[in-house]
């Protein structure tokens, strides 16, 4: 199995147990359980600014870290469209890797 699959295949576990079972666990610098601020921001067809929390939140993150999640995003239910802006409407440096072409 490549590489590449092998991480996505990680990714998606480990995404999908902290956002569908409640677990939390650490990604990219934060635990996923305090992503749940966000939720209502990346989901959805209009979804609502971010929250303080959030913002507070992927402040902490590392960014470029969690934009290499982008392509696994679908799969637990999160618009990739509306996750990779999130830098930006948090008024954060969006990394080249969050940018959508």
């Amino acid at each position: 199995m490549a590489k590449t699959q092998v991480f996505l295949n990680w990714a998606l576990a480990i995404l999908g147990i902290a956002l569908v079972g409640g677990a939390s666990v650490p990604v990219c610098n934060i635990e996923t359980k305090q992503l749940d601020p966000c939720k209502p921001t990346v989901t959805g067809n209009l979804p609502p600014r971010p929250s303080k929390e959030c913002c507070k939140v992927v402040s902490k993150a590392d960014l470029p870290c969690l934009c290499s999640y982008k392509n696994v995003l679908p799969a637990v239910g999160i618009n990739p469209k509306h996750a990779l802006v999130l830098p930006k409407k948090c008024d954060l440096k969006t990394p080249p890797q969050c940018i959508c072409k």
